[in-house]
C-alpha cells in the first residue's frame, strides 16, 4: 500500500515538472524578445517654410562718413574789434542773416571822407568842363592860343579821372563797410563763437575763423569703393541714377533713401579703391558731417531671386546646407550656394527650388532621411498679408 503510495506522488511530481518544462518553452522565449524590443521613437516637430521667390536688386554694402555740402570758415575780411555777436551757438541761421559785428565807426568815417573827395572832384571836373567850353569858344576868334586850349582839355580830361578814382575809393569804402557786418554765406548750421566780443579780429584768409557754418539739407555721404566692384558695379551708374540707402549705426536697418552723387576721376593706387559720393536728404537735420554711416548701393537690374531665413542654413565644414522635408515628411540632406542678404533673408543661388519645404526652426532634431512631423510656418521677413502664397510647385496663388 505504500509502495503503491509512492508512485503515485513520484508521478504527480514528475507531471507538474513537465508542465512547468512546457510552459518555459512556450511562453518564455518570445515573452523575452517582446521585453527586448524598444518602442519606436516619435517623429521629432520642427517648423518648416516654403522658399520663397522675389524680385530683388543686389545690394553692396561699404562703410562711409557724412559730410555737408557747403563746409565754411567764416573768416573777417577787414580788422578790428568785435562788438556784437548775433547768434547763438548750433544755431540753424538763414544766408545773410546777421552773425558778427565789427566795429563800424572808423570805416564809416573812411565812406564819409570818401563821398567828400568825390564831390570835390566832380566839383573840379564841373568847372574845368565849363573852362574847356569856354576857351573853344574863343579859339575860334583866336582870342587865345592853342596851347591854352590844349591845357583846358588836359586839365577836364584830369578832372575827370580824378573823378572816377574818388568813386572808386568811395567804393571800396562802402565795401569795408560792409564788411563790418559778418553775414552768413549759406543756409545752415552755425557752430560756436570762437572769437568773443572785445577780441580785434585781422583780415587775410591765414585769420582764425570766427566760426564754421555746414550746410544742413541736402547732406553727402562719402565711402570707397574697391576696383572690382567699381567696374563691376558702379561704373554704369556714374549718371547720379544708382539708387543708395544709409542706416546710422543705432539702427538695424537702412532708413534713408538717396542716389549716387558722384564718381571720382581717378583710382588710388595705394589703396585701389575709388571716391564714391551719395547725396541724402536730411530735412529733419538728424544727420550731421562726420557720422559714421552704413551704404548699400543697388548694382544690379531687378531679377527673380530665391529666398530662405539665414537660421535654416547649417554649416558642413566648407559647405552650406539646408534640410529640405520632401511630401513623405522626410527629410533631406541639400547642399546649397549662398548670395547676399535682403531685407532680412540670405538668396541662395543654387541648390533649391522656389515652394521647397526646408527646416527653419529644429534643425537639430532632424536627420536626412528620417520622417518628421512638420509644421508650417511663414518664413522669416515674410509678410503673410502682403506676400503671394506660394503652392509646392512654387507658382503664386
Amino acid at each position: 500500500m505504500s509502495n503503491t503510495r509512492t508512485k503515485l506522488v513520484l508521478a504527480l511530481a514528475a507531471g507538474v515538472a513537465l508542465v512547468a518544462i512546457g510552459g518555459f518553452f512556450l511562453h518564455g522565449p518570445s515573452g523575452a524578445q517582446a521585453a527586448s524590443t524598444p518602442a519606436a521613437p516619435p517623429a521629432a516637430e520642427v517648423d518648416v517654410a516654403p522658399v520663397l521667390a522675389r524680385t530683388v536688386v543686389d545690394w553692396q554694402s561699404y562703410s562711409g562718413r557724412l559730410e555737408a555740402v557747403e563746409h565754411v570758415d567764416i573768416r573777417p575780411q577787414i580788422s578790428g574789434p568785435i562788438v556784437a555777436v548775433n547768434f547763438k551757438n548750433g544755431a540753424l541761421v538763414k544766408k545773410g542773416d546777421l552773425l558778427f559785428t565789427i566795429d563800424p565807426r572808423p570805416f564809416q568815417a573812411e565812406v564819409d571822407r570818401a563821398e567828400a573827395a568825390l564831390a570835390s572832384a566832380q566839383s573840379r571836373l564841373r568847372f574845368a568842363t565849363t573852362d574847356l567850353e569856354r576857351a573853344r569858344k574863343l579859339i575860334t576868334s583866336n582870342a587865345i592860343p592853342q596851347r591854352d586850349l590844349d591845357d583846358r582839355e588836359n586839365t577836364s580830361r584830369t578832372a575827370a579821372a580824378d573823378v572816377k578814382a574818388a568813386e572808386a575809393a568811395l567804393e571800396v569804402a562802402r565795401l569795408n563797410l560792409s564788411y563790418t557786418r559778418v553775414v552768413a554765406p549759406v543756409d545752415g548750421r552755425v557752430s560756436r563763437a570762437e572769437i568773443t566780443v572785445g577780441n580785434i579780429v585781422a583780415a587775410g584768409a591765414a585769420s582764425v575763423p570766427l566760426t564754421t557754418l555746414v550746410s544742413v539739407s541736402p547732406i553727402y555721404a562719402s565711402f570707397d569703393v574697391d576696383e572690382q566692384t567699381y567696374l563691376r558695379y558702379i561704373a554704369s551708374v556714374k549718371d547720379g541714377t544708382a539708387p543708395v540707402q544709409l542706416g546710422l549705426a543705432t539702427e538695424d536697418g537702412y532708413s534713408r533713401a538717396g542716389s549716387v552723387e558722384h564718381v571720382d576721376n581717378h583710382l588710388d593706387t595705394v589703396s585701389g579703391t575709388i571716391r564714391v559720393r551719395a547725396k541724402f536728404d536730411n530735412a529733419d537735420g538728424l544727420l550731421v558731417p562726420g557720422l559714421y554711416a552704413r551704404i548699400k548701393v543697388g548694382g544690379s537690374s531687378p531679377h527673380e531671386a530665391l529666398l530662405v531665413d539665414d537660421r535654416a542654413i547649417g554649416t558642413d565644414q566648407d559647405k552650406k546646407y539646408v534640410l529640405v522635408v520632401g511630401d513623405d515628411n522626410k527629410v533631406a540632406y541639400r547642399e546649397v550656394a549662398l548670395g547676399g542678404m535682403q531685407d532680412g533673408l540670405r538668396v541662395i543661388t543654387k541648390g533649391l527650388k522656389a515652394g521647397e519645404r526646408i527646416v527653419v526652426n529644429g534643425v537639430q532634431f532632424a536627420r536626412p532621411g528620417d520622417a518628421v512631423k512638420p509644421k508650417n510656418v511663414a518664413m522669416a521677413g515674410e509678410n503673410p498679408a502682403t506676400q503671394p502664397r506660394q503652392t509646392a510647385a512654387g507658382s503664386a496663388l
